[in-house]
């Protein structure tokens, strides 16, 4: 018999695509809570009718049927729901918990072994598709876990996701195909900077370079994306630096654990770790492009 699907859910975690999916949940029609430190954050959820915005869920915990977690890392799920006075105790049993955070496969396992624990369900479900997919609900999902979270998320999915991949029922599997997902975003990054900063060293207007490969072969998403930023020398974190400096450790990690080579994506690391430590960590992950010396890159128009 099918389970129910959960109608009441708080997004935790209302950055760029938390509070896309927030909002999404609530054009939906879903009893739709927020949970964030940032009270522009909240407020702006509060404006389009959240049931309720706080900085974190102990006075409406037990009013959920799900949780939608869409914080940085795996330290942070674990804060949330283990720490001192952690959301699982709170939480009615039977509650379906969506861990979206890009995480290692072997934290998304030990997670929900916790989580069973507290006799709650998990869905190892990272998400793709930046800021405007998630306010638009069309996120990609790649999901693993069992049939009872599924079919309690169902609703939430609905709301959030243009497209869900049912990866398989091992929990660790969604975590998996995100990581293998962020190996390429973040290689497709560091070669479009590469490039951009080969074109601005041989004189070539960088505006003219991204119009160029936006309208030929050698485009990418994350080309035509992140490049431009570098051409409108913007930098206001979209997706920082730091954020790659996390995701390429968990790709390097991985393929350590299964004694798999990766040359590119050890050197993409490595030009992020090298914008981090040249203080460009907080910035969008364009940013990576000032690792190159000698060059010059356009500065955002009205900056002094």
């Amino acid at each position: 018999m099918p389970h129910p699907q959960a109608r009441s859910v708080a997004v935790i975690g209302l950055g760029s695509m938390g509070l896309g999916a927030a909002l999404s949940c609530l054009k939906a029609g879903l009893d739709t809570y927020g949970v964030d430190l940032n009270p522009q954050a909240l407020e702006k959820l509060r404006q389009a009718g959240a049931v309720q915005a706080a900085a974190r869920a102990h006075d409406f915990a037990d009013r959920l049927e799900a949780v939608l977690l869409l914080v940085v890392n795996a330290a942070q799920v674990n804060s949330i729901l283990f720490g001192e006075d952690g959301l699982a105790d709170r939480l009615r049993p039977g509650t379906a918990v969506m861990v979206s955070s890009t995480i290692s496969a072997q934290d998304a396992k030990a997670i929900e072994r916790q989580l069973l624990a507290h006799q709650l369900v998990m869905l190892d479900a990272p998400v793709s598709g930046g800021a405007v997919k998630a306010a638009a609900g069309d996120m990609t999902v790649m999901a693993s876990g069992p049939d009872e979270a599924f079919e309690k998320l169902q609703a939430v999915l609905d709301a959030v996701a243009g497209k869900v991949y049912r990866i398989g029922s091992e929990i660790g599997l969604g975590a998996t195909v995100k990581i293998i997902h962020q190996l390429l975003a973040g290689v497709h990054i560091a070669a479009g900077a590469e490039a951009m900063a080969l074109a601005a060293r041989a004189g070539i207007p960088l505006d003219t370079m991204y119009d160029v490969v936006t309208h030929a072969a050698g485009n990418s998403w994350m080309f035509e994306n992140r490049m431009r930023h570098v051409v409108d020398g913007d930098y206001a974190p979209k997706s920082a630096v730091d954020i790659f400096v996390k995701d390429l450790g968990l790709v390097t990690d991985t393929a350590k654990s299964l004694h798999f080579p990766l040359p590119l994506a050890s050197t993409a690391f490595n030009m992020f770790t090298a914008a981090s430590n040249a203080g460009f960590g907080r910035e969008d992950d364009s940013a990576v492009i000032k690792i190159f010396s000698g060059i010059t890159l356009p500065e955002k128009r009205g900056d002094a």
